[in-house]
């Protein structure tokens, strides 16, 4: 972080440059002081003029008026041109550059061009008063120029600031609003896992009621359904509980976790699911079909052992996959080549899909139906995995998903 050091509440840079300035003023004038007309009078209303521009920056306008005024008393006390008036030039053009408003420039420049022709009468020599009042004129009409132009630069550049500053805030907004839909959209699909578990609950419970006087064993194994599905309920109304309660601001789209890069959108348009039901990893055969006949080519793997998934942890790598192949067919476009692989190990689960970024844009995009990396980074961030997206050296597109797999269903889970 660069800390910018300050005097008078103004950038020290921009100070000692004011400060260079004066005392510019204040040198030129005393290396004519020796042949200039009104001696030392003349030599303090000069020094008053190179002091006043000390704040040219700040109050433009004030310092235009106290110069014109100095300028004025030189006039009228007959010193004629002295070399302390560069600091009208200098004030004309800081007038121009800094004021508010242009009108108070014109202003200026209108009183610059009287005091032209008043300093050109005082001149005595052979050349006619006219002459020098026009080249007098060229000086002055040069600065007022130069001082409308960097005034048009600055103003500009002001406006690509403020510019690029609202389109950031839309885009924090943007993300914010993308975080909660997705966030609301998590915690409805794990409500239906949890409703799906409690149904479980019942009529396993039901069933062991009537069967333990009849099947003891049976029962017994209903008892134990019952203690499982309800450990695991416990533990996605936990997971669905964090959700709900998750009030921070989503990461940057720079963020260190997940590289910059494309942000694709939702793929619910070719999962075919309806989003009252909840997808399984069985269905995934017929997502990958889906994707196929919308032009991918999947190269599909599975190493590992498929351990059984909690319901939630299932529809979470479902939707990365879903999430992923959108990625690659609206980037990517279609007839690139993906890589899937879903490893499976004894405490994780992991999702990899690899573009090559060799297709062509689609005809008609994947509807839009998730908030692609920010959807799959909160859903990955519920079940405390991790996820890496980001440009490959050879070209495309990658993302990685890391899903450790819950403690065993024989341990107690705390609310």
């Amino acid at each position: 972080m660069t800390v910018k050091r300050t005097l008078f509440g103004r950038p020290l840079r921009s100070v000692a440059f004011d400060v260079a300035v004066s005392g510019f003023v204040v040198l030129f004038g005393l290396a004519g002081a020796v042949n200039q007309r009104g001696g030392w009078w003349a030599t303090g209303v000069g020094a008053a003029m190179a002091v006043v521009l000390l704040f040219r920056r700040t109050h433009p306008s004030a310092v235009t008026a106290v110069v014109a005024v100095l300028a004025l008393v030189q006039v009228v006390a007959g010193w004629g041109p002295l070399a302390f008036d560069v600091a009208v030039l200098i004030a004309l053009y800081s007038v121009v550059k800094y004021a508010e408003k242009l009108r108070d420039g014109i202003v200026a420049g209108i009183v610059a061009a009287v005091g032209v022709v008043l300093g050109a009468l005082q001149i005595e020599g052979t050349v006619a008063w006219w002459a020098t009042a026009i080249w007098f004129a060229l000086v002055t009409g040069a600065v007022w120029l130069m001082g409308l132009n960097v005034r048009t630069r600055r103003l500009y550049v002001v406006s690509l600031e403020e510019r690029a500053t609202t389109l950031e805030r839309e885009r924090e907004a943007e993300a914010r609003a993308a975080v909660a839909e997705e966030r609301t959209r998590i915690a409805r699909e794990l409500h239906d896992v949890v409703a799906h578990s409690m149904a479980v609950m019942i009529v396993q419970a039901d069933g062991a009621r009537y069967m333990f006087d009849r099947d003891p064993e049976t029962a017994r194994e209903a008892v134990r359904v019952v203690a499982d599905t309800g450990r695991q309920a416990l533990e996605e109304m936990r997971r669905l509980v964090g959700v709900l309660r998750e009030t921070s601001a989503p990461e940057p789209a720079a963020a260190p976790a997940v590289a910059a890069g494309p942000d694709g959108v939702g793929a619910s348009g070719l999962s075919g699911e309806p989003t009252h039901r909840r997808p399984a990893l069985v269905e995934l055969p017929e997502l990958l079909d889906r994707f196929r006949a919308a032009g991918l080519r999947i190269d599909w793997r599975v190493t590992g052992e498929p351990p059984a998934l909690p319901p939630g942890l299932e529809l979470t790598v479902y939707r990365v996959v879903q999430e992923a192949l959108t990625n690659a067919l609206k980037h990517a476009g279609v007839g690139a080549t993906v890589a899937l692989s879903l490893d499976h190990t004894p405490d994780a689960v992991a999702v990899r899909a690899v573009d090559d970024g060799r297709g062509r844009p689609p005809v008609r995009p994947a509807p839009s139906g998730g908030h692609g990396l920010v959807g799959m980074r909160e859903r990955v961030t519920v079940y405390d995995g991790s996820l890496t997206a980001g440009p490959r050296l050879a070209g495309g597109w990658q993302v990685e998903v890391r899903l450790p797999l819950p403690s065993s269903t024989g341990t107690e889970v705390a609310a």
